[in-house]
């Protein structure tokens, strides 16, 4: 389906000031019939005194809304002076390309006397009559083109094009032409927030007409741009002291739907072609996904040589980049599109050496270790340094530092190169509070994207499953009714997987009374299926108001007498919430407690463990300490009693 036919038709309105022959300019640049566009020129003009006259025409009968001087717009800040001139297949002040300046809204941007789809299409105009100063043979100008139209209609009848003619009396005319097909496309919505196209499609993928929004998505990026280019030197030439028509277009090509637009500014006269140099650094980690200690990344360096005059191999370094901290060169990782590249063991310094021809570029890359020593947190941040010859006369008398395009900082100003490295570091302890696991299911728990609590899952005559019903501090629990036939269930622990072991346990819990016996068996274990502690919560007949007098009593296994202890012996468990906890005191000691809600202790007891409390695992292995919680019933009660449990807490410490 060809893109016209999925396209509505829309009629965008605005609102013209105009009082007793007077023009009152608001936020959006409004001018009457008259206007000859000469705010334009001076907003463009280095040397204003050069202009002798200007005319402009347009498409909008509504006021003229396709251009604008401003003095800034997302991304955008003069190149020269205070202002800059912004011209628009749209409304050239909209916060965002779309139909009505909706966002979210439709990507087909504004038409205006040629509606959706006729003539004439959308287009501005602005010519200006310049005087050449003596000793002048140029013009020069800097350039950035963007349109919603890319991605996806690149390629395609859907060329907008934006067109600056130089017409000389003695030189001829001199045409530079940005169209939607001609490929330059190097920045996407990620590196031109706030002009207006930064859009992003809703759906993730641009294709077609999409329904797009300002808000940043990794595959949604709807509109693209070209680099801030300086242009014209030897494309431009001129001639001293005559008059030169220059004639500053844009138009829609194909329809008058999916707006582009342009920033010009810093149009001046020069008596020579100039070098003109920009660079750009990024970074890929090849490891994928956060930046880790060991990781390899691969830097890439371009320097473009913008301008018409080739920048020589010079004495010196055209580039010196020194390494940051916490990183080391990876040897034989160095490559070249063309000249000398070399790394400095001794000062830690990649050199580059070599021309530039005009309108050309080198590009180069080198690989460099993450340390495994570098902290969780840490910004490693590099940035180098091209030296250029920005007079001609054979020295590399400029200097230049590399820019991050994914980078919008302050100022304007290039921007190091920095990535944050995510190191894991063993937490303290971690909590499961079963608040974001879902409803009837099993829960699980991860800390740091590595997971350490997963449970399995019953319904029907036993429950054993997230709920909501009762919780302690945070809404969400996990419900136990369990009878023997829906015995055993289990909670599961890997420790190894966060380089620590456990140290304590701990989980708040609430019952209630019974109106029959019921016998339910914690036994913790750790990886080699040895139990470490067992618990026993018995419902047992010495309550005072039947028929709910079976109350709950705790209790713990001590491999000492060989028999079960109660925790709390003269007090009975209520319906109500408390804390069970043991803590390591030794290979083969733990410390026991029982507290109420409040964490007030009822009980502490110190006892034996079944098996060694160990605090190591051999190299490669992926031994936790405590690895399992079984849960079992040794009885299939009528009305078997619920319990919820809370805030489980593990104390740990790193390997």
């Amino acid at each position: 389906m060809e893109k016209i036919e999925r396209k509505i038709y829309a009629i965008g309105v605005s609102t013209i000031l105009i009082f007793m022959g007077l023009i009152f300019y608001t936020s959006v640049d409004v001018k009457a019939d008259t206007y000859n566009g000469e705010d334009l020129a001076l907003a463009i003009l280095v040397n204003q005194s050069t202009l002798v006259s200007s005319s402009y025409s347009d498409t909008d009968s509504l006021g003229n809304r396709m251009s604008a001087v401003l003095t800034s717009k997302g991304t955008l800040s003069p190149t020269y002076g205070s202002s800059f001139a912004f011209f628009s297949t749209g409304i050239a002040e909209t916060d965002i390309v779309t139909t009505d300046e909706e966002n979210p809204g439709s990507e087909r941007g504004n038409w205006f006397s040629g509606g959706q789809y006729g003539y004439p299409r959308d287009q501005v105009s602005l010519e200006m009559i310049l005087s050449v100063p003596a000793g002048m043979h140029y013009l020069y100008y800097d350039v950035q083109f963007f349109s919603s139209e890319y991605p996806e209609y690149v390629g395609s009848q859907y060329n907008d094009k934006f067109t600056i003619s130089v017409e000389s009396p003695t030189e001829g005319t001199s045409t530079y032409v940005f169209d939607v097909n001609s490929g330059y496309f190097v920045l996407d919505s990620d590196g031109i927030t706030g002009t207006g196209f930064d859009i992003y499609a809703q759906s993730g993928y641009p294709n077609d007409v999409d329904w797009v929004d300002t808000t940043p998505r990794s595959t949604g990026a709807d509109g693209g741009a070209s680099d801030l280019i300086p242009i014209g030197g030897a494309s431009h030439p001129v001639s001293p002291y005559e008059q030169v028509t220059v004639t500053i277009s844009i138009q829609d090509d194909g329809d008058n739907q999916f707006d582009s637009a342009a920033f010009i500014d810093n149009l001046m006269f020069s008596g020579f072609s100039l070098t003109n140099v920009s660079s750009t650094k990024t970074y890929t980690d090849l490891n994928d996904g956060n930046v880790e200690p060991g990781d390899i990344i691969r830097y890439r360096v371009t320097i473009n040589n913008n301008g018409y005059a080739d920048q020589s191999n010079n004495d010196g370094d055209e580039f010196e980049d020194m390494l940051p901290a916490n990183v080391t060169f990876i040897d034989g990782s160095l490559t070249a599109t063309s000249g000398t590249i070399a790394y400095d063991q001794q000062e830690r310094k990649i050199t580059w050496n070599g021309g530039i021809i005009a309108r050309s570029q080198v590009s180069m890359t080198f690989d460099v270790f993450v340390n495994e020593s570098c902290k969780n947190g840490t910004i490693i941040s590099n940035q180098g340094t091209v030296h250029w010859d920005d007079d001609e006369d054979g020295t590399n008398n400029a200097v230049k530092l590399t820019d991050d395009p994914h980078v919008q900082g302050e100022g304007g100003g290039p921007d190091p190169t920095n990535f944050t490295v995510i190191a894991f570091e063993a937490p303290a302890y971690v909590i499961e509070d079963f608040s974001d696991d879902p409803i009837g299911e099993a829960a699980s728990n991860s800390f740091m994207n590595r997971l350490w609590f997963e449970t399995t899952k019953e319904e029907g005559e036993s429950n054993f499953e997230i709920a909501v019903s009762y919780y302690n501090a945070t809404p969400g629990s996990f419900k136990t009714k369990l009878r023997e036939a829906g015995s055993p269930q289990h909670w599961y622990y890997n420790f190894s997987n966060l380089e620590s072991f456990a140290t304590s346990w701990k989980i708040s819990f609430k019952c209630g009374n019974a109106t029959e016996a019921s016998t339910m068996f914690l036994n913790i274990s750790n990886s080699n299926d040895d139990c470490l502690v067992r618990f026993k919560y018995a419902y047992e007949k010495d309550g005072s108001q039947p028929p709910l007098d079976w109350v709950l009593h705790i209790y713990y296994w001590s491999p000492g007498i060989n028999d079960w202890v109660e925790l709390w012996e003269n007090g009975n468990l209520y319906n109500n919430w408390y804390q069970l906890a043991f803590s390591r005191v030794s290979h083969n000691r733990v410390q026991y407690m029982l507290l109420d809600r409040d964490g007030v202790e009822l009980d502490s007891q110190e006892d034996y463990t079944m098996t060694d409390y160990m605090l190591e695992r051999s190299e490669g292995s992926t031994f936790s300490n405590i690895a399992s919680v079984e849960w079992r019933n040794i009885y299939d009660a009528v009305v078997c009693p619920m319990f919820f449990w809370d805030d489980h807490i593990i104390g740990l410490i790193p390997e």
